[in-house]
């Protein structure tokens, strides 16, 4: 049996001898990889490998192993071309098995195409406020005169300008540590007594924390902001050389400082905007001129709702023009919509601000009086003349008197 080289593919053909002395004096010889070896006669060599071929029969045949490219025998639609003298194997990589014609029909191809040269992707469009621009410049134009208590007597406003560096940016710190549920004329009236007993993380942490009490009292919770100053002047000496963090995710691992301390810590004292410090007032009016898409049930909610669709460069603005615009106009409590510029393009304008509900243990008047219409008496003065109400009766006390009458 001889091999037979069939261009891409090698197979073995079965070959009768001939007994014509033609044939017996020539001879042709094949080898395995396809190259013949041949003596002087040449036509006598081809004509016995055409013979040759002819005579190879289906039963003696052996397979040939025929190696096609692996994408061909995964990508359904394409059908190999089967050699005629016999079955043809498709030899597939180690751990692969040739998919079956079902498989090929449920299998599905991710089809992607190249981006054409010179087009631009989709933009989605972001949402924004429809009348923001319009309300910011009326904030601005109210916030002209600079006249708010945080103008003033903020963080910006606390701090030595005449310390060094680092003693400014740890004072900046203390003082929005100081203004949490504070407001800023009582911050910056502590400020002022710490500083003058010396504000510098050496100083703190030498003092006692009763003196420390006494000096930033009465700001809110200014037992628990004693503890606070305490651990942060300790930390910031052992592991940043007593300078505040560069960071927020530093400043966060302060004990009290929050992520409205931190943005606002980095743009005052280390002039980088990391993102928008967002207090009670920014929350506040934010959802009453419709700044947020959604109702935001915390300032960290709101913050990043604003950083969603505000332009960058004025995140470092949007805290101090509505913190101010709060504490004049757009109060927590009965808010001056009447002078406000943006009355008529604000949604909660003239909207009266909820009553606090009085408290369930608070005990009641005893006698309750009412006006009545004026009465004139004969000098001619126009008096009021009041009526006194009975005083309410408690329910044990309505009990015993409707006992009392249904006995």
């Amino acid at each position: 049996m001889l091999p037979v080289s069939r261009g891409w593919g090698v197979c073995y053909a079965r070959c009768s001898t001939m007994s014509s002395p033609y044939f017996t004096q020539c001879s042709s010889v094949i080898t395995r990889s396809g190259s013949q070896g041949r003596t002087h006669h040449t036509p006598a060599a081809s004509l016995r490998s055409k013979l040759t071929g002819r005579q190879a029969t289906t039963g003696q045949v052996s397979s040939a192993a025929v190696k096609v490219e692996e994408e061909e025998a995964r990508i359904p639609g394409i059908f190999h071309k089967q050699v005629n003298d016999g079955p043809t194997l498709i030899k597939t990589e180690p751990g692969v098995s040739p998919l079956s014609s079902q498989s090929r029909r449920r299998r599905q191809l991710k089809v992607e195409y190249d981006e054409e040269e010179g087009g631009q992707p989709l933009k989605t469009e972001r949402w924004e406020p429809p009348d923001w621009k319009k309300q910011l410049g009326f904030i601005r134009e109210m916030r002209s005169g600079r006249d708010a208590p945080v103008d003033n007597m903020g963080a910006e406003k606390c701090y030595d300008s005449t310390a060094p560096a680092h003693v400014r940016r740890f004072q900046v710190l203390v003082s929005l540590m100081l203004s949490s549920q504070t407001k800023d004329q009582v911050t910056g009236a502590a400020m002022q007594r710490l500083r003058a007993h010396g504000c510098t993380v050496e100083n703190i942490l030498a003092t006692d924390d009763e003196t420390l009490g006494k000096l930033i009292h009465p700001v809110g919770f200014w037992r628990t902001k004693v503890k606070y100053l305490k651990l942060t002047s300790a930390m910031l000496k052992s592991e940043f050389g007593g300078d505040i963090p560069d960071s927020v995710e530093g400043l966060v691992r302060l004990p009290g400082v929050g992520p409205k301390m931190a943005h606002l810590a980095m743009d005052i004292a280390w002039d980088k905007v990391s993102g928008i410090g967002v207090d009670t007032h920014v929350h506040r009016i934010s959802g009453r001129l419709g700044w947020l898409r959604k109702p935001a049930k915390n300032p960290e909610e709101t913050r990043k709702a604003l950083e969603e669709w505000l332009p960058r460069e004025l995140w470092s603005e949007i805290n101090w023009l509505l913190v101010g615009f709060g504490q004049q106009v757009c109060l927590p409590v009965n808010p001056l919509c009447s002078v406000c510029l943006n009355q008529h393009s604000c949604p909660s304008a003239h909207k009266a601000s909820p009553a606090k509900r009085p408290k369930s243990q608070s005990p009641s008047p005893s006698k309750s009086s009412v006006k009545t219409k004026s009465e004139s008496s004969e000098d001619g003065h126009v008096g009021v003349k009041t009526e006194s109400l009975p005083t309410p009766l408690s329910p044990n006390a309505r009990r015993k008197r409707t006992k009392g009458k249904v006995q």
